[in-house]
């Protein structure tokens, strides 16, 4: 199974019916499989705030909620998680394309690359960093019934090298 095929698998699996995204190079493929799957609602977005607002919204009718998104994103998206996510103990399942780590090639990404990490720590937001597609799988498979459990969003990290 590859990088790809193992997140889609753990969405299925998790039961994820409604995804929003934004584009990123290395969530391409899973983009294109997501959009063959006609029990999943795919949702482009131009913004990551956005994004989690109709998931919001989506979750408040009932779905199973995902944003796919590059880890740039997510100083977009810090208020909505506050003083939406958070405030509301709302679920959702946050898949990070993880730029900036090592073997990044575009220095500009390093720096959000660092404070990824830092910034879900700072907001109390749990996150995972599997190395491999099993183990993707297995986490990404959970996530949902842990953001329920926890009534918080569970960020997925997924380096440079897991691609």
């Amino acid at each position: 199974m590859d990088s790809s095929e193992a997140v889609y698998q753990g969405l299925k699996s998790a039961g994820i019916n409604f995804i929003v995204s934004v584009p990123c190079v290395n969530l391409g493929k899973i983009l294109e499989i997501i959009d063959e799957d006609e029990d999943i609602i795919h949702v482009p977005v131009t913004r990551e705030e956005e994004g989690l607002g109709v998931c919001a919204g989506a979750y408040f009718g009932g779905r199973k909620t995902a944003i796919l998104m590059q880890n740039s994103g997510l100083g977009n998206c810090v208020n909505a998680l506050g003083s939406l996510y958070q405030l509301y103990s709302l679920p959702i399942v946050m898949i990070m394309s993880h730029r900036g780590t090592e073997g990044e090639p575009i220095v500009g990404q390093v720096p959000m690359g660092k404070a990824t990490p830092k910034v879900l720590n700072a907001m109390e937001l749990e996150y995972f960093n599997p190395k491999n597609p099993i183990d993707a799988k297995d986490i990404i498979s959970k996530s949902w019934e842990l953001s329920v459990d926890k009534g918080s969003p569970i960020s997925i990290l997924l380096d440079i090298s897991y691609w």
